[in-house]
C-alpha cells in the first residue's frame, strides 16, 4: 500500500510538473496571412512554439490590415509574424505606446523590401552600374521593343500602388529627357512574364519588383541603391505615393524603407512565457526565404508543407533561435 500511495504521489507531482510546464507557454492564435512568405512563417512558428515551448497554437487566417485591426481592436489574434508596417505605421505606434501591442523584432527577414532591380546577368556584365543613378545614365543598354531608341523602364500594372510611385520617380529623376519610356506591364503576369524572359534569354532588364518573391530567389534579380538618400516623409507621403496631379514637384528620393515586424498583442506577453525571446531570435535571411518561395511555387507546397521543408533543411538556422532543451522537442516533430 505504501508504495502504491507513493507511486500515487509520485505520479501526481509529474502530473502537476508537466500541467506546471505546459502552463508556461498557453493558447496563442498567430495570423497565417495569405501571401507565401507569411504562410510559411507562420507555420513554422506554429511547429516550434508546440513542439519547443508547449503552446496550444491555433492559425487565424489574415491579412496586414484585417490582422492589425482586430489585433489592435479584439486582442486577437495574439501574433503577426510578418506584419508590413507601413501601412499601419500611425496606429501602430498608439496601439505600442498604450501597450495593446508589442513589436518583437523589427526585422524578421533580411534583405527585404521593394525597389529597382536588373538582371543578375546585366549586373555581373556591368558591376560598374551598381547604382540607379548609374544605371539611368545608359537608356541604350534596355532597348525599349516598341522604340529600340528608348530605353525601357518596366513599372507596375494599372491600378496598384506601385504604379503612382513609379510613375513619380520616373518623373523626379527626369527619366524621359534622359532616353526612357515608362513601361505599363499590364498584368502581373506580364510583370512576372517581361522578367523571365529577360532572364531566361540572357537580356537586360530594368524594373520594379519586390522581394521576398519566388521570381527573385529563381532568377537572382539584383537590387539597385540609390545614391540620392531618403528625401523625406513629406516628399513621400504627399507627393511620391499620390496621383500625378496631386504630386507637382516630385523630389528625386531613395525608396522609401519597407518596415517589417513581428507584432504580439499584450495577451501574449503575458501567456506566451518564454517564447517572447524565441520571436526575438528569429530572423530569416533573405536568401533563404526566396529559396524556399521558390520551393513552395515549384512543389505547389502549403505553408505546413514548407515549414516541415524549412527545418528539416534549414537546422543549422532555426537551432539558433532555440534554447538547446528545445531542440529535440522539434526534430522529434519532423
Amino acid at each position: 500500500m505504501t508504495f502504491t500511495k507513493l507511486g500515487a504521489l509520485g505520479l501526481g507531482v509529474s502530473m502537476l510538473a508537466t500541467g506546471a510546464a505546459a502552463q508556461d507557454c498557453g493558447d496563442i492564435t498567430i495570423s497565417e496571412m495569405n501571401w507565401a512568405s507569411a504562410e510559411l512563417m507562420a507555420n513554422v512558428d506554429k511547429i516550434i512554439l508546440e513542439a519547443g515551448y508547449g503552446c496550444s497554437v491555433e492559425l487565424i487566417p489574415g491579412a496586414t490590415e484585417t490582422t492589425f485591426a482586430s489585433m489592435n481592436e479584439k486582442g486577437e489574434p495574439d501574433v503577426a509574424p510578418e506584419l508590413w508596417a507601413n501601412a499601419v505605421r500611425v496606429q501602430l505606434t498608439a496601439a505600442e505606446e498604450e501597450g495593446r501591442m508589442h513589436i518583437l523584432n523589427q526585422g524578421p527577414i533580411t534583405d527585404l523590401g521593394e525597389g529597382w532591380w536588373v538582371t543578375d546577368k546585366f549586373s555581373k556584365d556591368h558591376p560598374e552600374l551598381d547604382t540607379v543613378e548609374k544605371v539611368l545614365e545608359h537608356p541604350e543598354m534596355f532597348p525599349d521593343a516598341e522604340d529600340p531608341s528608348k530605353g525601357a523602364f518596366m513599372g507596375c500594372p494599372a491600378g496598384w500602388g506601385c504604379q503612382l510611385n513609379n510613375a513619380n520617380l520616373f518623373r523626379a529623376f527626369g527619366m524621359a529627357d534622359k532616353g526612357w519610356v515608362l513601361v505599363d506591364p499590364g498584368s502581373a503576369a506580364g510583370l512576372d512574364g517581361s522578367i523571365a524572359k529577360a532572364s531566361e534569354r540572357g537580356e537586360p532588364w530594368f524594373g520594379y519588383y519586390w522581394s521576398p518573391t519566388s521570381l527573385i530567389g529563381k532568377y537572382h534579380l539584383r537590387l539597385l541603391p540609390f545614391e540620392v538618400p531618403f528625401a523625406g516623409r513629406d516628399n513621400w507621403d504627399n507627393c511620391i505615393v499620390k496621383p500625378d496631379q496631386d504630386c507637382l514637384d516630385p523630389k528625386p528620393t531613395a525608396w522609401t524603407e519597407s518596415a517589417v515586424y513581428t507584432v504580439v498583442t499584450d495577451n501574449f506577453m503575458k501567456v506566451g512565457g518564454d517564447a517572447a525571446g524565441y520571436f526575438e531570435k528569429r530572423v530569416f535571411p533573405g536568401t533563404a526565404m526566396n529559396e524556399m518561395l521558390v520551393y513552395m511555387s515549384e512543389n505547389q507546397a502549403t505553408g505546413e508543407d514548407a515549414a516541415y521543408h524549412f527545418l528539416e533543411t534549414y537546422e543549422d538556422l532555426w537551432t539558433g533561435w532555440v534554447p538547446t532543451d528545445a531542440i529535440e522537442k522539434i526534430k522529434s516533430e519532423l
